[in-house]
């Protein structure tokens, strides 16, 4: 066979052969209750240990498949099931059979009650194919289930599946970073700098006109998996190894990484390509931490009108280009009013669920109805316009994570979240922060906080603070541009500086101090190490983190 790529076309030789030998998988029955009256229950699964099918197949029957989130890991998590769920359940309600493809039994849409037939099986697109023979759904729903169904759309669409919603071939311009990249220019709506990588040299010649820092990307990734900014020649040339044995098939492009930015995201459902609702967010931290892991604020708070109208004129345009029919989420980076777009995933995103529940409109619901041609209600321009705030924070798992550092960067790294909502930001924020494990701190707080710009910015705080009593404590260059500007603190020593005293770390293995705020000034080593020393005693210690 000589295979080459990704191996869909010798895939597909394997399978027809398999077919014209009449080596067919039994569809099976798994037997949930132990007694000797076996429950029949929608529980199946496919094997080649016995032959015949314990269901019936009728053909003409109204079904739909919707292909599930998989197994559960940072990156794609119970967001998507929640999505798969929503799916699942408007599509029985408009009367269809539903049939969920899923292997994970800790979802909710592996549950018995959920589907009227689930597949207890692999997300491959072989077994997919194989359900599809069986099952001759009216459509195959890939827009629910986060990236593993998103990446079969393309292969389904060539074996000529109905695929419900946005076109496969929409969802590669989309995924594809360079024809999306493409897409942009043609539409004259602005990205930051990119170049496709084919030769070190010729990358190395960008990275001249744009500078440090840059971000390596592959295509078709979930969680910025092999996503990562270069600071450095060397770090360039390693990621840049990491990132073309992730992606394979696909180009990997290297763009213009921008600081101090702020990122937004759009959530929308779309019918023929034009947008029926949205919702626009903003992340609390800097564009460079991954959406999954930034604390998300809905409604925006702090964008100017200018760039909201802007960011839903570049979006009508998007839709209407892709003629996107379903969900889709867009990510803007935005600085001064100046927008630009990262890029467009056209499938439900994490920030679905939590995006519906703040809105009271199920995105979902409205998304499954336009994918099956049913009727839905518009919202009216009033829905958008509430009293409350809604905060999303991650939840993390470093404390398991022996010696990992505990930073963020473009690569996901949380387990979890939470939504809160309040009657205002700070509110929100503060019950979000306190739902994923913060305290508020009792008298000692350390700060140590990188940059001269960001001591600026820090610098209203630690007043705030020394005027509600607590004692701060700070590291050098922290400490002495507070005391430049007035405020009292203690200065506390790094770990390479053992003779000094009082140390840091022995103040935190001592508990005498309540919060910890760490903002890495540069990444040379020896600060990456006196940081990752206070960052991971405060994670081992329990101590909260900033």
């Amino acid at each position: 066979l000589n295979p080459t790529g990704n191996m869909e076309k010798e895939n597909l030789a394997v399978r027809a052969h398999r077919k014209a030998l009449g080596i067919l998988p039994a569809v099976k029955r798994i037997n949930t209750i132990a007694s000797e009256h076996p429950e029949l229950t929608n529980y199946l699964y496919m094997t080649y240990a016995v032959e015949g099918y314990d269901v019936n197949y009728y053909k003409n029957e109204k079904s739909v498949v919707v292909l599930g989130s998989g197994a559960y890991r940072i990156g794609s998590s119970v967001e998507f099931d929640w999505c798969s769920v929503n799916a699942v359940q408007t599509a029985r309600k408009l009367g269809y059979k539903s049939i969920m493809i899923n292997y994970n039994p800790e979802t909710v849409s592996t549950d018995y009650d959920v589907c009227d037939r689930l597949y207890f099986d692999e997300l491959s697109f072989e077994r997919v194919l194989d359900v599809i023979d069986l099952e001759q759904p009216r459509g195959v729903i890939v827009s629910v289930g986060g990236q593993i169904p998103n990446n079969l759309a393309m292969k389904l669409y060539r074996q000529a599946v109905p695929v419900l919603g946005t076109s496969p071939i929409s969802i590669d311009r989309a995924e594809n970073r360079n024809k999306f990249s493409a897409m942009l220019d043609q539409l004259g709506i602005d990205q930051p700098a990119w170049q496709e990588l084919t030769s070190l040299d010729d990358v190395k010649d960008f990275v001249k006109k744009v500078g440090y820092p840059v971000l390596v990307r592959p295509s078709y990734v979930l969680s910025g998996a092999a996503m990562n900014v270069c600071y450095d020649q060397e770090e360039l040339e390693r990621f840049l190894q990491m990132a073309s044995e992730v992606s394979k098939e696909y180009p990997v492009v290297v763009s213009q990484f921008m600081q101090e930015t702020k990122e937004i995201e759009f959530d929308a459902v779309a019918q023929n390509g034009e947008i029926v609702e949205y919702a626009i967010s903003e992340h609390i931290e800097f564009a460079g931490v991954h959406s999954g892991d930034a604390t998300l604020v809905f409604p925006a708070q702090h964008i100017y009108f200018a760039t909201a109208r802007q960011i839903k004129k570049i979006s009508r345009k998007i839709a209407k280009e892709l003629n996107i029919s379903g969900p889709f989420n867009i990510q803007f980076l935005a600085k001064n009013n100046d927008v630009k777009v990262i890029e467009c995933n056209l499938r439900a995103s994490r920030s679905f669920p939590f995006v519906s529940k703040v809105l009271k409109r199920n995105f979902i619901e409205t998304a499954t109805r336009i994918m099956l041609d049913a009727p839905y209600t518009r919202p009216d321009k009033s829905a958008f316009d509430i009293d409350w705030i809604g905060v999303k924070a991650s939840q993390f798992s470093f404390s398991r994570l022996h010696k990992a550092d505990p930073v963020l960067g473009v690569d996901m790294a949380s387990t979890g979240e939470v939504g809160c909502i309040g009657s205002d930001t700070s509110c929100a924020i503060l019950k979000a922060m306190l739902s994923v494990g913060y305290r508020i701190p009792e008298k000692n707080i350390l700060l140590s906080t990188g940059t001269p710009k960001q001591k600026v910015d820090m610098l209203s705080a630690a007043r705030m603070l020394q005027k509600k009593g607590y004692k701060i404590f700070a590291t050098g260059g922290s400490s002495n541009f507070l005391t430049e500007n007035g405020v009292e603190n203690t200065r506390v020593y790094w770990p390479s500086e053992p003779e000094r005293q009082p140390q840091a770390l022995d103040m935190l293995h001592r508990k005498e101090i309540d919060m910890v705020v760490n903002i890495p000034k540069n990444l040379t080593a020896g600060e990456l190490d006196n940081g990752y020393k206070i960052r991971r005693a405060a994670i081992d210690l329990n101590i909260p983190l900033i």
